[in-house]
C-alpha cells in the first residue's frame, strides 16, 4: 500500500532593518529593508519558475511577515491568509539588543521555560506551533500551505519533523527567504 505524501513549506521573512543591525527582532514589530521586499518577490519568482503547488500561504501578522507574504501572493496569485500563531517568539528583555549571537543570549534559548523577564517560554512557543502544524496535518483540504513567518519558528518547525539535540535546536535557523519543504507520512 503506498503512502500519500501531503507537505508543508516554510519561509522566513526577507532581510529587516535589525537583521542588518543584528538586532534581535522577536516580537517587536520591524519593516523589511528595500532589499528584503526585493527577496519576497523574488521567492514568489522563484515559486512560479519551480511550479510549485501552493494552495495558500498563511503568514505572521507581524509586518516583516505579512509584507513578504502579500509579495509572494501579488507574484503568484496564491491567496494570503493571517495566522496568528505564527508571530515570533517574544524575547522580553533581549528584544533589540544586539548582537544576535550573543553567547548570554544563545544560552538563554537552550533554557526551554525561560520568559526572558516579560517574554514567551520556549515551551509556548512550540506548543501553539506544534498545534498549528497538528491542526494542518489533520486537515482534510487537500491544501498544501506556505508558512511565512520567522526564524525563531524556523527552529520548532524543524523540530517538529526532525530530531534535535538542545544545542542544535538553539542553534537552528534559516536564511532571509530561505525556502524548506516539510513532508508528512499519512
Amino acid at each position: 500500500m503506498s503512502k500519500n505524501k501531503k507537505c508543508v513549506y516554510f519561509t522566513r521573512h526577507g532581510q529587516t532593518f535589525w537583521n542588518v543591525k543584528d538586532k534581535i527582532c522577536g516580537s517587536t514589530d520591524i519593516a523589511l529593508t528595500e532589499y528584503g521586499q526585493e527577496q519576497a518577490i523574488a521567492l514568489g519568482q522563484k515559486i512560479l519558475e519551480e511550479g510549485l503547488q501552493i494552495d495558500e500561504i498563511l503568514y505572521s501578522p507581524l509586518i516583516r511577515a505579512a509584507d513578504t507574504a502579500r509579495h509572494i501572493s501579488e507574484i503568484t496569485g496564491i491567496p494570503a491568509i493571517e495566522e496568528p500563531r505564527l508571530k515570533e517568539q517574544n524575547f522580553g528583555k533581549y528584544e533589540g539588543t544586539s548582537p544576535r549571537n550573543a553567547p548570554e543570549f544563545q544560552k538563554a534559548k537552550t533554557n526551554f521555560i525561560c520568559s526572558y523577564e516579560g517574554g514567551e517560554t520556549m515551551l509556548h512557543l512550540c506548543q501553539r506551533i506544534y498545534n498549528l502544524l497538528d491542526d494542518l496535518k489533520e486537515r482534510n483540504d487537500g491544501k498544501t500551505y506556505l508558512l511565512v513567518a520567522h526564524n525563531g519558528i524556523s527552529r520548532v518547525i524543524e523540530s517538529y519533523f526532525h530530531d534535535m539535540t538542545n544545542e542544535e535546536f538553539a542553534k537552528f535557523g534559516i536564511k532571509n527567504c530561505e525556502l524548506k519543504k516539510y513532508e508528512w507520512v499519512e
